[in-house]
C-alpha cells in the first residue's frame, strides 16, 4: 500500500507539473529581457519652436585649417536664410522601449541586430531593462522611423526643422553655443570594435541643450530626418518650409553619433544613409507641424 500511495504522489506531481508547464512557460516569456524593456517604456514630451527665420547652413569663410567653424563640406552651402512655420518636435530621441514596445502593438518582426544586442549587453555586460529602456533606439531603417512616427500622429521633422530645433534663431555652431564639444555636453568619440553602443539615457544630456531645449542633438545617436539628401540643394531650396528633393538615393541624417568626431556635431553638418541602412549608430525623433 505505501508503495501506491508512492506511485499515487508521483502520479499526481506529474500531472500537475504537466497541467503548469504553458503557465510557467508564459512566466518566464513575460520575463524576457526583450518584454520587461518594452514594458518599461515612457514617453517623450513635445517642445515647441516657433515660426519664424533662422539661420540654415555655413557661410563660406576663410577659418583656420580644421578650426570646427570651417564647413564640413561644400553640401552645406551657401548660408540661407530660411522662414519655417511653427511645428512641435520630440525633446528625447525616440528610446529603446518606446520602440520595441511599438513592435508589440504593432505584431512588427524585432530585427535580428537588435535581438543580438540586447542578448548581448544583458548576457555579457548584465545591463539591466531599467538602464535599457532608456538608450535611444537604433538599428532602424528610415521606413520604420517613419511608420513609428505616423503611428502616434506625428512625422520625421524636415531637415530643415531638425537644423533650426538643433541651432535656434541665430545658427549656433552645435546645440549649447559656440564651445567646442566635451562629455559633459554630448556623447561622442566612443569606440568598441564589435558595434556594441555606448551610449546615453535618452532624458539626458541637460546641459548640453538646445536652445529649444532639446536633449542629444549633437551625439549619442545620429537622427534620420524626413528629407532625401540634395548634394546641391541648398543652392535651390525655397526660402519658406523646404521639404527637400523630390528623390534621391539617400536620406539625410544629422546630428553625428556615439562614435562621432567633434565636426560631426556640428548643427550644421549633413550627412546621408541608404534608407533601407540598420547602423549602430542611426536612430531618430518625431516632429508634428502645429499651425
Amino acid at each position: 500500500m505505501k508503495y501506491l500511495h508512492a506511485f499515487g504522489y508521483v502520479l499526481t506531481a506529474t500531472v500537475m507539473g504537466t497541467l503548469f508547464l504553458p503557465a510557467a512557460a508564459a512566466a518566464n516569456e513575460a520575463q524576457s529581457p526583450l518584454e520587461s524593456i518594452a514594458a518599461l517604456a515612457g514617453s517623450t514630451l513635445m517642445l515647441t519652436v516657433a515660426e519664424g527665420p533662422f539661420i540654415m547652413g555655413t557661410t563660406r569663410a576663410n577659418h583656420e585649417p580644421f578650426s570646427l567653424d570651417l564647413q564640413y563640406d561644400d553640401t552645406e552651402q551657401p548660408q540661407r536664410r530660411v522662414w519655417l512655420h511653427r511645428y512641435e518636435i520630440d525633446r528625447d530621441e525616440v528610446s529603446l522601449g518606446e520602440y520595441l514596445l511599438w513592435l508589440q502593438q504593432q505584431q512588427r518582426h524585432i530585427p535580428e541586430e537588435i535581438r543580438k544586442l540586447i542578448d548581448h549587453v544583458t548576457t555579457i555586460h548584465a545591463m539591466q531593462p531599467e538602464t535599457l529602456t532608456r538608450w535611444p533606439a537604433l538599428y532602424i531603417t528610415w521606413s520604420e522611423a517613419s511608420d513609428f512616427c505616423h503611428s502616434r500622429d506625428k512625422r520625421l521633422p524636415t531637415e530643415a526643422e531638425w537644423e533650426k530645433a538643433a541651432r535656434g534663431e541665430r545658427g549656433n555652431l552645435f546645440p549649447w553655443g559656440q564651445r567646442p564639444p566635451t562629455p559633459a555636453l554630448a556623447m561622442f568619440g566612443q569606440y568598441h570594435a564589435h558595434e556594441i553602443p555606448i551610449v546615453a539615457s535618452v532624458d539626458s544630456g541637460k546641459e548640453g541643450r538646445s536652445p529649444y531645449g532639446l536633449h542629444h542633438m549633437a551625439g549619442n545617436a545620429a537622427e534620420w530626418v524626413e528629407d532625401w539628401f540634395g548634394i546641391d540643394y541648398y543652392a535651390t531650396m525655397p526660402d519658406r518650409n523646404p521639404q527637400g528633393p523630390a528623390n534621391g538615393r539617400y536620406k539625410v541624417v544629422r546630428g553625428g553619433s556615439w562614435k562621432s568626431t567633434p565636426a560631426l556635431l556640428r548643427t550644421a553638418t549633413r550627412s546621408g544613409a541608404s534608407p533601407n541602412q540598420r547602423a549602430a549608430t542611426i536612430g531618430f525623433r518625431c516632429a508634428r507641424s502645429s499651425r
